[in-house]
């Protein structure tokens, strides 16, 4: 099973940065826009995992997910993967009102989910949403500089979710997420 854990944004945040996005798809046809019900926080990608790990991962991250404390967050600025010159993913940035507990949250996540035998991929934690990507690297500051002057609004983080990416599934042959499991923040304090 392919997995995740990812902080998934309430309805009324994903709405307010599709309304803004909406206009401005029109002008960008060598982007492949990602679709609003997809977008999410992705704090541990674990891809491939066996079946036999997935319960072992459901308790390690029940565990952990309650040491850490809901975030006040919104999506605010911009930027692409892995440069703005030669970018193949356009993403919105994350910002929260301390700074530094997302951080840590994705490293408790990342490190529950090794100790289940599910071995975080990638690199770096950087919080983002990925919007678009492309479909060959392509100079992207223009949209970085569209993108940067999106400030959504303000909303509480308060669980962290276990996805399962069912790769072709989706609309347009894209992935279909299904939440697994869901574990709940320590309230804000």
């Amino acid at each position: 099973m392919r997995l995740f854990v990812a902080v998934v944004p309430p309805e009324s945040a994903l709405d307010d940065l599709a309304d803004f996005l909406e206009p401005r798809q029109e002008a960008g046809p060598e982007l492949r826009w990602t679709d609003p019900d997809q977008w999410h926080l992705t704090l541990s990608f674990m891809g491939e995992v066996p079946d036999r790990t997935v319960e072992p991962l459901v308790e390690r991250l029940a565990a952990r997910a309650g040491r850490f404390s809901a975030e006040t967050v919104s999506i605010s600025g911009a930027g692409a993967f892995p440069n703005p010159y030669r970018a193949r993913v356009l993403w919105a940035g994350v910002e929260e009102e301390v700074e530094g507990g997302l951080r840590a949250l994705a490293t408790g996540i990342r490190h529950a989910c090794s100790a289940a035998g599910a071995a975080p991929e990638g690199g770096r934690f950087h919080p983002h949403i990925t919007v678009a990507r492309l479909r060959r690297p392509m100079e992207a500051t223009r949209w970085i500089r569209v993108l940067e002057g999106y400030a959504g609004p303000a909303w509480t983080a308060s669980e962290v979710a276990l996805i399962a990416s069912h790769l072709g599934e989706g609309r347009g042959n894209r992935p279909r997420y299904e939440q697994v499991a869901t574990f709940e923040l320590a309230p804000l304090p």
